[in-house]
Parts: structure tokens; sequence; C-alpha cells
């Protein structure tokens, strides 16, 4: 059966480096035990899509070494769909993550096949028949600009931060992003995002989020308190799990502003669990513990 949410990112394998704190410009800190496994932002979203319960499947790039053999493995043991994964001579993304004793984290990406992803004819049908696609800034500019081009509603998780032309902008119809990258985009002033996109998400790490809609007073959902193990990847699990709540309500007609606060508050149950364990893929939470969750708090 055709997917409901199309990811089209990055997948790389995750060296992660817990320390005491993480290093300032020119400073050498010493590392507990390194763990290796599998990561990148599309392929967290795209586990984090297909835990939450819906049909999945990636656009991405690996290589054909033993990282590509290992991200083929975690994507397709969560159920996400391989059938678009394209493997090339360039080594499989890799991303070295130093993490904090208070669960914050430093990256730094050496991209590798991920710099050549771009959409191949099967990959821009399934984009074009998706109810929902998702995509981030970790491979090439162009790929992200079709994908949002053919898609009939485009989620950009717009990270890492960077300035965006107007003409990528225009084909969002929903932007997720850091009080970092709404300031790349849009300056000091969140609602100015509106003026670019028509609608936003602005993530505010253990605050919570705000939803942002042209027309509509800013919505508040408050972070839920927990204790805090590792941060890596709680905000892709948010992007994966809110693009499955909307592709689930997408059926029905165009996403209300209800449906948007009720995916968000999901994606914030989810992100608030992934935070509790280590690592990425690893850390995501599969849709029984978020619904169980989220009853908890909202119902």
């Amino acid at each position: 059966m055709e997917p409901d949410v199309v990811v089209v990112g990055s997948a790389n394998v995750d060296l992660v480096l817990p320390v005491q704190q993480i290093p300032r410009p020119g400073e050498t800190v010493l590392a507990g035990v390194m763990t290796r496994g599998p990561g990148g932002k599309g392929a967290n979203q795209a586990v984090a899509s297909a835990r939450a319960g819906a049909r999945t499947a990636m656009v991405a790039s690996l290589g054909d070494d033993d990282g590509g053999a290992l991200m083929r493995d975690a994507l397709g043991s969560s159920g996400v769909d391989l059938s678009l994964v394209s493997v090339t001579s360039a080594p499989t993304g890799t991303a070295i993550i130093t993490v904090d004793e208070s669960g914050e984290n430093s990256i730094v990406v050496a991209p590798g096949a991920n710099g050549e992803l771009s959409l191949s004819d099967a990959a821009a049908a399934a984009v074009r028949a998706a109810k929902v696609v998702l995509a981030q800034l970790e491979i090439p500019f162009p790929t992200v600009q079709d994908a949002a081009a053919a898609s009939s509603y485009f989620i950009l998780n717009a990270a890492p931060a960077a300035e965006l032309p107007d003409e990528l902008l225009a084909e969002v119809d929903l932007l997720v992003v850091n009080e970092t990258e709404a300031e790349a985009i849009a300056g000091a002033d969140r609602s100015a995002l509106l003026k670019k996109v028509p609608a936003a998400v602005v993530t505010l790490g253990a605050a919570g989020a705000v939803i942002l809609t042209r027309g509509d007073d800013e919505i508040a959902v408050p972070g839920l308190p927990v204790d805090v193990v590792d941060t890596t990847a709680a905000g892709d699990t948010f992007c994966g799990v809110l693009a499955a709540a909307l592709s689930a309500v997408s059926n029905t007609g165009a996403i209300t502003s209800s449906d948007l606060t009720n995916a968000v508050r999901r994606a914030t149950v989810a992100a608030s669990l992934s935070v509790q364990a280590a690592g990425a893929i690893p850390s995501v939470p599969h849709g029984d513990a978020i619904d169980a969750r989220y009853a908890e708090v909202y119902l």
C-alpha cells in the first residue's frame, strides 16, 4: 500500500561520547565509553512516524558499507518502507555526538552518502501520493526543493539552522523550527514566520512548543516535566510523530487548528518520552507508550 508519510532525509551512524561537559572552543575533554548506533534526522523522524502508527517510507541515500547495513536494519525493524532508499559508493553519513551529564548534546555531521540524495522517479511518485511529506536540511537543498514542490502537504523541519529562500518557503505548509532556527529565518520576532509560511511550530525544549497560524492567536503547548537522560533525537521524535498524527486526519479534508494542536500535543508527549532514554533511534517511543502518556495528560 502507498505510505501515509514519506520522509525525505538523512541517515547517519551516530558515535555518541558521554562527557562531563561539552567542550568549548580549544578545549579537550575526556569521554566515557563510546557507543555506535543508528541515527540521522531523517531516519529518526521516519522511525518516529512508523512507531507512532503511520505507514511510513523513507527516501534516503546510504553507503555500501557496514554503516549502511546498520541503518537498513534499524529502519526496517521499525516498520519503515525501504524501497526508496538508494545505495552509493560514498560512505554512510556519520554524526559525532557529545552528551553531557544533564543530557544536553553537541553534534557534528559528516554527510557522506546523504550528500548524493536526489529524488528518483519512484521517489517523486511516492512524494506526490503521500498524505504528508517531511524533510529536513541535512540533505542537498535541491532535493528538499523538489520534494516540497511535488508534495500535497509539506512539513519542513528547517534544521540545521539556515536562511531559506522565499521560493522554498512558498511550498511549505507547516514549518517546524526551534528558537535558533526560527531566528535564522525570520529574525527575533517569531510571529514574522507567518509572513513566509501559513503555519509554524516553534519548539522550546523543556518548555514545550508554540503554534502559529495565520489568522489565529498563538497557542502554547506546555512541556512535560521529566528526568532527562539524553536529548538526542527529541526534536526528530517530535517531528515524526507530528507528521504521523497529521496524516491520520488529512483524509477528512483541510487540517484544522484543532487538528494541529492535538498533533503537537502528541508530538510533545513523544518527545518527553524520548529524552528519558539514551541514543537516537533507540530512544524513540512506540505508539502504545505515546497513547498511554497522552491519555494521562490530556484525557
